[in-house]
């Protein structure tokens, strides 16, 4: 019998759910006979169990309370780098992820239209079966490069790229081009590293561009920039709005958007042709030191006051602060770059900076390049070499973009080749832990590629808009329920094992893609038998046991040997503030002036960013962060709202070139007069979402999509909008892409 999953089905299901939640009852499941093998469980279910949180990609250690068989606490584990004792609010909501009323907790198959929100349940055979057999039709008909397959960054993210590899398809859409290709590109250019590691022990000036630490979601990072301002250290803080980190700034520049590199450009200015730098270490280290000086003489504190609306003085000043700092000075490298088609250059400025300081390697600098690559030092399951592929990927990466690392991808050029055929026609789309729709900038355009799909499957704990959009839906089990691969972290591996047995039928990546495979006919990319049996080929070299590692949460790395040698891996082994690479590839080969484009008069910058209380797109529907969640609003410079008539809490209308969105305004002082803000993640289509659903306005509604031709980064910032007092109140939600019987 057919069973359809419409909104009032979701809407019931969520309120008997909710009630059973609330009596201590919600589909209770076993104690995990893992952890009571490991002795961490009594013979009631009750006990303590080390694992690792997954509210954020920090992935934070945790200690989960277990009472009847049912997680009641989570707390952070003394034991793990990453929370030292301490879990963030998103962390200690991480129940009601797991105990969401609106958990998918069977696979689901399509019956009605593409986003008309009909499903049935379904077998795991049935569900996989149906999902391979789909990929191998479109294999055999259009090749696999027809098929696209996105993820995010994650334990699992190997075996799902084994499944793409293995498949033949090129076509991959990670989230990275939406977030931090401009700093990795930037210092894999510069120093041949993708992120360097930051110390704070003796950091004495903190130089940040627009990275929000104080809700952020590297905690444990915050932590330690908190220690260094109460001891002394001085924080200079560029960015538009004034967010909790600039609360706690020495200085806040208001700086305007897309003029952050000429202000970097301008303090390099001030330090070269002042002889400020590390002069030995410049001599020693990098590449470029005869020339820097000629290359940024034109870059005066008196030109970027033109550009960036900071006096010159304060530019010299602050420059002048840095350099006396010398090794004890960091220029943060940022995380969520991707905001102009210059935030390449600025991070190449922001990686000069740290150079001239001498911070890099240096016995108590602030910048490290000794960066552990997750996976090293453990074994994994062998496996044959990935087929040969030849078909170009669709993202243009490299053919387009020949600077940006496959794997990081441009992920939003992905919809324009699958729109209009060119190179080739996509046909389907394999999806993991990810939100395409949400993510992306200008959301009708990522649903006009849905459109072209034959075929869509998506793996995830919840409805999300993608899955709402999707022809099968696959479950996966909470990250309290299940096993991932061994995460390294300063030396040592810790486990994310299951506290409680999965609810209903969800199941873990590692078991999901391995089925998924044998049907595909590559099984031999995953030659594990279970979860288990893959943590324990992960662990095989250091000699420790899975038992052990359950019980501590963790195991004991080997020591890496170190030559003392400082090495850069770029292709002269020094620090390239001269790249023959860029060079090579007809951009400029030192950091340079790119002037953005401005809005019109009547026209703001439209910004985003994020907020303490929510993860990106995915934590939006968890019922404990949405109570204690403010009302998403539109920000507005309350003097600008006063001269257009605009009062605090009224509807306004917001249009860009390719959407509109209603929201309310918040009239504030804290932030420029030619920008607004909104946060991320909400206005979801999904009736799947019963929280979410119909709360706030999408962001990626409004964002047009603006390619960095160097780094493939989504310049999410360079979007101008228009604001202009409504009484409709929340706008009409867009009329569901109907495709298919």
């Amino acid at each position: 019998m057919t069973q359809s999953l419409s909104r009032r089905d979701f809407l019931k299901l969520g309120g008997a759910a909710a009630a059973a939640l609330a009596a201590g009852s919600f589909l209770p499941p076993r104690a995990a006979q893992a952890a009571r093998d490991a002795g961490l469980l009594d013979a009631n279910g009750d006990g303590y169990i080390p694992s690792m949180c997954e509210m954020c990609v920090w992935r934070c250690g945790l200690i989960a309370k277990v009472k009847d068989g049912r997680v009641v606490k989570l707390d952070g584990n003394p034991e793990h780098p990453h929370s030292k004792g301490n879990l963030c609010p998103r962390g200690q909501a991480g129940l009601m992820n797991t105990y969401d009323p609106d958990r998918v907790l069977t696979p689901l198959i399509r019956v009605g239209r593409r986003g008309e929100g009909k499903f049935r349940k379904a077998s795991w055979e049935e569900a996989l079966d149906l999902t391979a057999s789909k990929m191998l039709e479109i294999k055999e008909k259009y090749g696999a490069e027809a098929m696209v397959f996105s993820t995010t960054h994650c334990l699992t993210q190997q075996q799902f790229e084994n499944i793409m590899y293995a498949f033949g398809s090129p076509n991959y859409g990670t989230q990275r081009s939406l977030c931090f290709n401009a700093m990795i590109t930037a210092f894999l250019l510069t120093y041949g590293i993708e992120e360097p590691a930051r110390n704070y022990e003796n950091v004495e000036f903190i130089l940040m561009v627009g990275r929000n630490m104080m809700e952020a979601i590297s905690t444990s990072e915050t932590s330690e920039l908190s220690h260094a301002i109460d001891r002394g250290a001085k924080l200079v803080y560029l960015d538009p709005r004034y967010t909790k980190t600039a609360s706690k700034a020495a200085e806040w520049i208001p700086i305007r958007p897309g003029a952050d590199s000429a202000f970097l450009l301008a303090m390099i200015n001030v330090i070269v042709l002042n002889d400020l730098a590390d002069c030995e270490f410049v001599k020693q280290y990098t590449v470029g030191c005869d020339g820097i000086q000629d290359a940024m003489r034109r870059y005066t504190p008196e030109w970027a006051e033109k550009i960036t609306g900071v006096p010159a003085d304060t530019i010299e000043r602050i420059a002048r602060e840095y350099a006396a700092a010398k090794h004890c000075a960091l220029a943060h490298p940022g995380w969520r770059t991707s905001n102009f088609v210059n935030s390449f250059q600025t991070e190449r400025a922001i990686a000069t900076l740290n150079a001239l300081s001498g911070n890099v390697l240096i016995e108590g600098g602030c910048l490290s390049t000794d960066v552990t690559e997750e996976g090293s030092g453990l074994a994994k399951p062998p496996q044959p070499p990935y087929p040969r592929m030849s078909a170009l990927r669709l993202d243009g990466t490299p053919w387009k973009y020949p600077l940006v690392p496959l794997k990081l991808g441009v992920f939003q050029e992905l919809r324009d080749a699958i729109i209009t055929g060119e190179p080739y026609q996509a046909h389907g789309w394999f999806i993991s832990r990810q939100n395409p729709i949400q993510a992306l900038p200008d959301r009708n355009k990522t649903l006009e590629a849905f459109a072209k799909m034959d075929f869509v499957a998506t793996v995830d704990i919840i409805m999300n808009d993608t899955a709402w959009y999707s022809d099968v839906v696959l479950p996966e089990a909470s990250y309290l329920e299940r096993y991932d691969p061994l995460l390294p972290v300063d030396g040592k591996a810790y486990i994310r094992q299951p506290v409680i047995e999965p609810q209903g039928e969800a199941k873990s990546a590692l078991w999901i893609y391995k089925q998924l495979s044998e049907r595909l006919g590559i099984g031999d990319y995953f030659q594990y038998t279970d979860e288990e049996d893959y943590i324990r080929q992960q662990l095989k070299p250091l000699g420790v046991s899975l038992e052990e590692v359950k019980e501590k949460g963790y195991a004991e790395m080997p020591e890496e040997e170190k030559n003392g040698e400082i090495t850069f891996n770029t292709p002269s082994g020094k620090i390239e503030l001269y790249s023959e690479t860029l060079k090579n590839a007809g951009f400029s080969p030192w950091p340079t002036w790119e002037e953005p484009p401005a809005p019109a008069e009547n026209e703001f910058y439209l910004l985003t960013g994020k907020v303490a209380q929510h993860t990106q797109f995915g934590t939006q529907n968890n019922q404990l962060l949405h109570k204690y969640s403010d009302e998403p609003r539109l920000w507005m410079n309350a003097k600008i709202a006063a001269d257009r008539g605009l009062a605090d809490g009224d509807w306004v209308e917001v249009t860009s070139k390719v959407g509109r969105a209603n929201i309310r305004l918040l009239a504030t002082e804290a932030i420029r007069s030619d920008c607004v803000y909104m946060a991320p993640g909400y206005g979801h289509l999904s009736k799947g979402l019963t929280t979410a659903f119909g709360l706030g306005a999408s962001d990626s509604v409004l964002h047009e999509t603006y390619t960095d031709p160097i780094s493939g980064g989504q310049a999410l910032s360079q979007t101008f909008v228009k604001v202009k007092k409504t009484a409709d109140g929340p706008a009409e939600t867009p009329k569901p892409l109907y495709l298919g019987e």
